[in-house]
């Protein structure tokens, strides 16, 4: 009766929290900035993503996790007490219980220092679920059920596909590419292409205004401001949408191949199952334009994206905790 729980997407790129009977209530960037003299924590989420790229020497913002897992333990830590405080308020009388998911490639290290945050972060337990599992729960796929599913989940740093059946992973894969690894391909096809330096935020910026997955015939244009590489100073250039299409036709090669490796792997019962209902893409990054049919026409199996992809993990984390019993099976194996 009073124990509280809560669901957290600690991803690269965002972290979301998730409340049974409340739903999502912290949707924030995963950044830090901390004071370099006295180690002090300055800002959490998105007031510390505004600082990004534009602090003085003596403040650095950055971002605590990279490639799905914790680069900075201290950092990740206080980000955690951070959205756990602000999630169930300062005052409370019971420490609650934290479902946190991780990506499919994970090391047994490193979920250990996840679980190891958590509970330094005022958790009284912490269960890890990995991702692709708690993507299928909250996209509302019945991964009890003896049939394939394959979900592919492209977050900021990794994209994990797996196909479930029966409430465990019968095969899986994560890679390393995903939302930032666009983000730099589009910062080197700028400099490359036009000669211009431009920051993390306004490689984000690009690919969400006017990218695509695929070549389009109405091409939507953008200012981008940066500093011209030759002259050092500030310069404005215009870039399309095919350009955008170019500069990460390596990276998206790099996901459709992760997916072709799932399914080559798949027992041939299973894969007749996903023909027949297609792949499911959740996470930040699916929500690229055109991204379903490019991966459709590269793997040749029907395609489609989530209802409310961003929230799926996070969602799903929640139910699998507020229903622990139920899915035991399914984050005994992610631990």
């Amino acid at each position: 009766m009073f124990e509280t729980k809560i669901g957290i997407d600690l991803g690269t790129a965002n972290t979301l929290v998730y409340v049974p009977g409340k739903g999502i209530i912290i949707n924030e960037p995963t950044v830090v900035a901390i004071t370099l003299d006295d180690n002090r924590v300055l800002a959490v989420g998105q007031e510390a993503k505004e600082m990004l790229g534009r602090t003085p020497d003596t403040i650095v913002a950055s971002r605590p996790m990279k490639d799905g897992v914790i680069a900075d333990y201290r950092v990740t830590e206080a980000m955690l007490r951070y959205f756990i405080n602000k999630a169930l308020g300062n005052i409370r009388f019971f420490r609650p219980e934290v479902m946190i998911s991780v990506p499919g490639g994970i090391t047994s290290t490193e979920r250990r220092a996840v679980v190891d945050a958590a509970q330094a972060a005022g958790a009284k337990a912490a269960y890890v679920i990995k991702e692709t599992v708690a993507a299928a729960i909250g996209a509302g796929i019945p991964i009890a059920s003896a049939s394939g599913n394959l979900i592919i989940d492209i977050g900021g740093g990794t994209t994990d596909v797996a196909v479930l059946s029966l409430g465990g992973i019968v095969n899986s894969t994560s890679v390393r590419v995903a939302g930032n690894r666009l983000d730099q391909a589009i910062i080197d096809f700028v400099r490359k292409r036009h000669g211009i330096a431009i920051g993390d935020r306004t490689a984000e910026e690009i690919k969400i205004t006017i990218g695509s997955a695929m070549r389009v015939a109405e091409e939507e244009l953008m200012e981008v401001k940066g500093r011209d590489m030759l002259a050092g100073l500030p310069k404005t250039v215009t870039i399309s949408t095919n350009e955008v299409v170019e500069a990460i036709q390596d990276e998206l090669y790099g996901i459709v191949k992760a997916v072709k490796t799932v399914l080559q792997d798949t027992p041939p019962e299973l894969a007749s199952d996903i023909i027949d209902k297609g792949m499911v893409m959740t996470g930040g990054s699916s929500m690229l334009r055109n991204l379903d049919q490019y991966i459709a026409q590269s793997v040749g199996v029907s395609c489609f994206v989530a209802e409310e992809p961003l929230l799926c993990v996070a969602r799903g984390t929640g139910i699998a905790l507020d229903n622990l019993d139920s899915y035991k099976k399914s984050i005994l194996s992610a631990r």
